[in-house]
């Protein structure tokens, strides 16, 4: 296998000095944000699993790292996360994992993907409600039509 670049976005706890990105940046390339709150960075390794290891091993202990993700997405449309929780957490979810019968790992990855269907639910349930009410006192032309200005104004583009 050969050893490919992966993009990475680093999100930090807190923002970082200039001199604290001048020493990071020595050690790899990095771009920051406008804040120097979140990096991004390139890192050869085989997986992107590596790469994220690869990379909170070099860095973590010289940035302030919150969470570690891949940019692009995977084949499956996943971003990967990598973050480090404190032991007390850790040991937390051992512990729910192994009462499931599941690997900390796939029990985590799991409760995460129920959370954000969850949450997509809500969000769906959401706008509907919105637009009902919003159905109530107009047509769904009008509505339309307003949707249509309010993204285009929004979005910034122009009108045709």
């Amino acid at each position: 296998m050969t050893m490919a670049h992966h993009a990475l976005d680093i999100t930090l706890t807190r923002a970082l000095t200039p001199a604290e990105l001048h020493l990071a940046a020595r050690t790899m390339p990095l771009a920051a944000n406008h804040d120097a709150t979140r990096l991004m960075t390139v890192v050869r390794a085989k997986t992107p699993d590596k790469a994220l290891n690869r990379l909170r091993h070099q860095m973590g202990t010289q940035l302030p790292v919150d969470v570690i993700t891949t940019h692009y997405p995977d084949p499956h449309g996943q971003i990967i996360l990598n973050v480090a929780l404190p032991p007390a957490a850790y040991a937390a979810l051992e512990t729910a994992a192994e009462h499931e019968g599941r690997p900390p790992r796939l029990f985590l990855q799991e409760a995460v993907h129920r959370a954000l269907a969850r949450h997509a639910d809500q969000e769906a349930d959401r706008l509907a409600r919105e637009l009902r009410h919003l159905l109530a006192s107009t047509t769904p032309s009008h509505l339309l039509a307003a949707v249509g200005r309010a993204l285009t104004h929004t979005t910034g583009a122009t009108p045709c």
